[in-house]
């Protein structure tokens, strides 16, 4: 890979890609452009973790990294500059605290190009209904490790319907203990098995 700064995220040098940043910030380059490099850097982690070259710690790395280059990046946009490529509302359902998946995801989401509203843990059905009406988002990813988790996920699906929103949102689901037949008893239009995998599902609903 050409770009020096995609290349030093891609293979998780902290230092060297911080440096690069800052290097091209101060020659007065495009923070846009220098963005670009960064999420084409995120692209290339997520193609080794999908070939097994790197593991969850790798991906929580890069993820570590790129909120650091982002927020050396964010001072110097123009307000309104940010364009994505849509709104995803993501959370860990009721009942589940667990955050390390769906930070996973956040980070991914964000450094493939999209506005991510990051909800938290133990979030109530209530409160993605709120964010899907405020953002108008069109991808709602619910993330949940434990079994108690299925039937939050599920009653999040219903108060969706129930919004008269599920047939404007496309709902993803994830979490260690997931599986297809999950999937189906919740209502959710796909699995995403790991953060990779809801970027892919994100990019095809945009």
């Amino acid at each position: 890979m050409s770009d020096a700064l995609a290349t030093a995220i891609s293979d998780l040098e902290e230092t060297q890609a911080l440096k690069l940043v800052q290097e091209r910030l101060a020659a007065g380059a495009d923070p846009v452009s220098i963005l670009a490099s960064c999420r084409d850097g995120m692209a290339l982690v997520g193609k080794r973790f999908e070939a097994g070259e790197y593991y969850i710690s790798e991906l929580i790395m890069a993820g570590e990294l790129f909120k650091q280059a982002n927020a050396l990046l964010a001072p110097h946009f123009a307000a309104g500059n940010g364009s994505t490529k849509g709104k995803v509302v993501v959370g860990t359902v009721k009942g589940d605290i667990h955050d390390i998946g769906k930070d996973l995801i956040v980070g991914m989401l964000k450094a493939s190009g999209f506005d991510v509203i990051d909800l938290g843990v133990d979030v109530p059905s209530e409160k993605f209904i709120d964010a899907v009406k405020t953002s108008g988002a069109k991808v709602v990813g619910l993330s949940g490790l434990i079994t108690l988790s299925f039937d939050s996920m599920k009653e999040t699906i219903t108060a969706l319907e129930a919004a008269g929103l599920r047939s404007k949102v496309k709902v993803m689901v994830g979490g260690g203990s997931l599986t297809e037949k999950v999937r189906e008893y919740v209502g959710a239009d796909a699995l995403g098995s790991d953060a990779q995998a809801a970027v892919s599902l994100a990019n095809q609903w945009m």
